[in-house]
């Protein structure tokens, strides 16, 4: 049973990196591909293939959680997953990562603010997976996301204006 939890483990962790990896990669797609001011088919190609890495980050880091809490519950842990603040704070980022990109796939929400909270969330699960972000209020979660992402909008926009701005 510890191989499979060290295996799932990993998968949630290999969930999460590729998550980070293919969200910082769009936005710099995205950028080099708005630098002549359309996207063209192979550009728009190139999108759809981070976006199905994004997709394939994001069902592997869910299997693995939900296999984790299983074999936790199964297991009769002294602490179960649920009752931490930690779990949730990942369920609610992956959940805010699954419909901030569905408000960006239907334009209900502006670029600039809908990848700048996803490129957060991703960093914050992935933080989160590597053990590396210590939770232990769920409100504090929330209030360092929200910091965080404003933080990322403002570098994002600025990174933005210098490479459109330089032909």
């Amino acid at each position: 049973m510890t191989n499979l939890v060290i295996f799932l483990l990993f998968c949630q962790t290999l969930g999460a990196c590729i998550g980070v990896f293919t969200s910082v990669w769009s936005e710099f797609a995205y950028i080099h591909a708005m630098r002549n001011g359309r996207i063209d088919s192979a550009e728009r190609t190139h999108l759809n293939i981070i976006a199905k890495g994004l997709r394939f980050g994001m069902t592997i880091l869910l299997i693995a959680s939900f296999a984790l809490v299983i074999i936790a519950y199964s297991l009769h842990g002294a602490l179960q997953p649920a009752l931490t603040a930690s779990y949730w704070t990942f369920i609610s980022l992956s959940l805010l990562i699954i419909g901030v990109s569905w408000a960006l796939s239907r334009q209900h929400v502006s670029f600039a603010l809908g990848s700048a909270a996803i490129i957060t969330a991703w960093w914050l699960l992935a933080y989160l997976t590597l053990g590396q972000l210590p939770i232990f209020f769920f409100g504090s979660a929330i209030a360092l996301y929200v910091v965080l992402t404003a933080i990322v909008y403002v570098v994002l926009r600025y990174i933005r204006i210098l490479a459109l701005h330089k032909k």
